[in-house]
């Protein structure tokens, strides 16, 4: 299994990132996918979730409106546009997927960074 972020990297306050999240070794068109990100000094939060179809998102309060998940199961692939970004949304972003018929298989990325610089 292997579950591989990139797209992280450094911004200035008001730009975009666009992250992506590729997977395999397992079937991720049953997985629902998730964005988490881990900034410093503080716990690991959800931000963004979307659910094995794509049919369903939802977001953190703190992000609504200027990200968007989205995901390309004929790619294994999800992704997660940040636009408006702020010196608030720096932090170490993870993917993971848990599969929709077993909420106990869970896998994570390694993460990627984001800096935003003000």
């Amino acid at each position: 299994v292997q579950v591989v972020e990139s797209g992280g990297g450094s911004v200035q306050s008001g730009g975009s990132l666009r992250l992506s999240c590729a997977a395999s070794g397992f079937t991720f068109s049953r997985y629902s996918m998730s964005w988490h990100r881990q900034a410093p000094g503080k716990e690991r939060e959800q931000v963004a979730s979307i659910t094995w179809d794509g049919s369903i998102t939802d977001y953190d309060d703190s992000v609504k409106g200027r990200f968007t998940i989205a995901r390309d199961n004929a790619k294994n692939t999800v992704y997660l546009q940040m636009n408006s970004l702020g010196p608030e949304d720096t932090a170490v972003y993870y993917c993971r997927g848990r599969d929709s018929y077993s909420a106990a298989r869970v896998f994570w990325g390694q993460g990627t960074q984001v800096t935003v610089s003000s």
